[in-house]
């Protein structure tokens, strides 16, 4: 490819809510531009990189069995109904209506659909498994889309959905797919972790995320210094405090606290720690408020909540006016103790240790001292509702857990009958009886990856790129060809040998000066830069640096070609 006959748009300033690496890098180098909020165009140059993501995870797929397929995006609403999803799915879901007022969705995912097609594609177990997959774009109404194509509305997914009479069947195809990731995202040379976690919206049984590792990234990922158990946060179990709760030894005293609402205000006004306070959160559940309590210093982990037996699936925090109306109490002043009998008391395992704890009075501006489990507050059940934090025991008993960032950029489940029973997708099973199959479902967001290979890999001139992802492997730069044919003889030579070697190569024949054409080099991120130049020729070398270096230096062409490979 040659840049003079290339769409190659730089720029140096971008918009103020680019507020990660990769959106403004994506938008300096020209690789997307944006539509609207959360759609982008992909110019040439970022297509390329997107394609070479598509590439890998096809090839991926397609070593482990996966047949490819593709599915409408627009799907209709009987489908999404008899899964119960229509509603459930939420605001994501984009609905619209066609001329004859029919509704349909954009494709969120491809569950229901996919399903159809079995129940009438499969017959008999003779035909199982099976496992389709797609490489296709996704709409999701995302309520504030940001961080460019991180998580924009429209995007590009692999998604695949593998099909079983047995659970062995399941597992040894899950296990294919984590294989299958695991190759996907080595070969595109990113740093990346997969971790037990929640199925979510999608449901099903178990699941893992693969995240890559990034500090930007807006997952909080938890491994243990001590095994290889790694989990999303909010998937993570905090096990039970070893130690037994002390006996009372102080009296429930009332104190004003006529200003302070937070943990930590009401922490330093009594002179006690956040991990001597009890925090109450009362939430929504299923037949009136629950309250949720949490040692101070933890947080509530929502995921876990929302599964609570009083819970209706998710966790949504009471109004003010709803708290009110029940405890005659404002939020920062709630308590268990004396809360009305009505509201169930969920309490986490650490909390449930506490003896002598300060916690909300219940009563606008003052909080308790001195309050105990049962003898002051109610205890409805102990449970884990809270976010692992650094330090605690693993869950699996071996070490310490720790704590990164991630950018998940694939999941695989096990979905079980979940899908297959609604839509009532079933094959004859060898004595002839109908048999509700079991499914796996394995996604990857292709465009999602190209957003975390950025944020993994820059540095303040641009993007550093791991070569199977790069637009081109190597730049070949000309300096000043109009004075000197035969610096362009050169370089035209040596662009012609490299692509004749298999080595993807682009020739800078803009004629742009050497500190504006490198720039670019640099921003774009492409791994090998060499420059030809009249003294390089006379000497018999080649200037070359690769991105990730600090330096030039000469080498010959020969040295270049053992270099590449």
């Amino acid at each position: 490819m040659r840049l003079s006959q290339f769409h190659l748009a730089t720029v140096k300033e971008v918009p103020a809510d680019a507020e990660i690496a990769s959106h403004r890098l994506m938008l300096r180098t020209g690789m997307i531009r944006k539509l609207a909020a959360g759609l982008y165009t992909w110019s040439p140059l970022g297509l390329r990189v997107l394609r070479k993501v598509e590439k890998v995870v096809r090839e991926e797929m397609d070593r482990a069995g996966a047949i490819e397929t593709l599915m409408p995006t627009i799907q209709p609403r009987e489908l999404w109904e008899e899964t119960g999803r229509w509603e459930k799915f939420g605001g994501q879901l984009l609905k619209i209506k066609d001329r004859k007022e029919q509704e349909f969705c954009y494709a969120p995912t491809a569950e229901e659909v996919v399903t159809d097609f079995a129940r009438n594609e499969l017959k008999s177990y003779k035909q199982l498994p099976i496992n389709f997959y797609q490489i296709q774009t996704k709409f999701r109404d995302e309520i504030r889309p940001r961080f460019g194509v991180m998580r924009a509305r429209e995007f590009l997914m692999k998604d695949a959905y593998s099909f079983h009479l047995t659970q062995d069947s399941l597992q040894q195809t899950y296990d294919a797919m984590y294989q299958a990731y695991t190759r996907i995202f080595t070969r595109l040379g990113l740093k990346f972790r997969a971790v037990q976690a929640d199925t979510g919206a999608i449901g099903g049984n178990a699941s893992h995320e693969f995240q890559v590792l990034a500090d930007s990234g807006e997952d909080a990922l938890v491994f243990s210094d001590g095994s290889d158990y790694a989990a999303n946060i909010e998937k993570a179990e905090a096990l039970a405090p070893t130690t037994a709760r002390p006996a009372p030894a102080a009296a429930l005293t009332r104190v004003d606290t006529p200003t302070q609402k937070t943990i930590e205000d009401v922490a330093a006004f009594l002179k006690v720690t956040p991990a001597q306070c009890v925090k109450t959160i009362l939430v929504r559940g299923s037949e009136g408020l629950v309250a949720l309590c949490v040692r101070g210093d933890h947080e509530v982990n929502e995921v876990k909540a929302g599964k609570l037996a009083e819970m209706p699936g998710d966790s949504v925090l009471a109004s003010e006016e709803e708290i009110l109306a029940l405890t005659g109490t404002r939020p920062g002043f709630i308590g268990p103790a004396g809360l009305p009998a009505e509201i169930p008391v969920i309490v986490d395992r650490s909390a449930a240790v506490l003896a002598d704890f300060a916690c909300g009075g219940n009563q606008d501006g003052t909080h308790f001292t001195g309050a105990n489990w049962e003898r002051d507050a109610r205890v409805t059940r102990v449970e884990d509702i809270r976010k692992v934090v650094e330090g605690d025991p693993s869950p699996d008993g071996q070490g310490n857990l720790r704590m990164v960032r991630g950018i998940e950029v694939g999941h695989v489940f096990q979905l079980g009958k979940k899908y297959a029973e609604a839509l009532k997708a079933t094959v004859l099973d060898e004595n002839g009886k109908a048999q509700v199959m079991l499914m796996g479902c394995y996604g990857i967001g292709v465009s999602r990856i190209v957003a975390a290979a950025i944020e993994q890999r820059h540095d303040e001139a641009g993007i550093v790129w791991p070569e199977p992802m790069a637009p081109w492997r190597v730049a070949v730069c000309v300096i000043n060809p109009k004075n000197a044919p035969e610096i362009t003889q050169a370089a035209e030579a040596l662009y012609a040998e490299l692509n004749a070697r298999g080595v993807e190569t682009v020739l800078d024949d803009r004629g742009l000066r050497p500190g504006a054409m490198f720039a670019d080099m640099e921003l774009i991120g492409i791994p090998h830069r060499v420059v030809i130049s009249e003294r390089g020729l006379a000497a018999g070398t080649l200037e070359y640096r690769a991105r990730h270096e600090a330096e030039a230096r000469a080498i010959t062409q020969d040295e270049l070609f053992g270099l590449l490979g």
